[in-house]
């Protein structure tokens, strides 16, 4: 099993549990793909997968997600707000105040593990029970230095979710050879134009 939204673009996985943030960017259309929370039977097959890729990603049990109709804008704006924050870190956007609108995520326990390990378990079965465990499985790759390794396309015309995986976390494309290649192509031919003219 695979994380679907994030292997139709071709893409390894971010570790663990924030492969489930990822992937959930990249339910997004881009690149020719639909949106997979564009309608509820998509929808509902993609956070089925989602949810079951994420329990063996982190060794949890499947955490149960209902999702009805009225549930989709709400995975979607917390989806385009949780894009515009990345996309805001990592493309050198003006800091323009509070990152996204404050967001119920609903209800939420902590557990301590039999390993010692302090887990959060959510108590909804909406869609706020995904957001707790995007927020989770952010804020755990954030205490890990992991979470600034999320990024988002440079391409303007793309801005697919990609782990990057570079020495130094400098990558700004989801692929050089599809998206870095075409803009490094187009900058060039529009210097050379900008030279050419008296």
């Amino acid at each position: 099993m695979s994380w679907s939204a994030t292997s139709r673009y071709g893409l390894a996985p971010a570790p663990g549990a924030l492969g489930l943030a990822q992937d959930l960017l990249n339910t997004a259309p881009a690149a020719h793909e639909p949106d997979l929370l564009a309608d509820l039977a998509t929808a509902r097959t993609w956070v089925s997968e989602a949810t079951a890729q994420w329990s063996a990603a982190t060794g949890r049990p499947v955490p149960e997600v209902v999702l009805d109709a009225g549930d989709l804008q709400l995975l979607r704006a917390f989806r385009d707000d949780l894009r515009e924050v990345i996309t805001r870190e990592h493309h050198g956007a003006p800091d323009t105040g509070p990152a996204a609108p404050v967001l119920h995520a609903g209800a939420a326990a902590l557990q301590l593990g039999a390993d010692g390990s302090v887990r959060l378990h959510p108590q909804e079965t909406g869609p706020q029970a995904l957001v707790m465990l995007v927020l989770a499985a952010l804020f755990e790759g954030q205490q890990a230095g992991a979470r600034r390794r999320l990024k988002t396309c440079r391409n303007p015309r793309c801005q697919v979710a990609f782990y990057d995986r570079s020495r130094n976390a400098s990558g700004v494309w989801h692929s050089v050879r599809v998206c870095g290649n075409a803009i490094n192509l187009r900058a060039h031919r529009e210097r050379r134009r900008s030279q050419d003219q008296p």
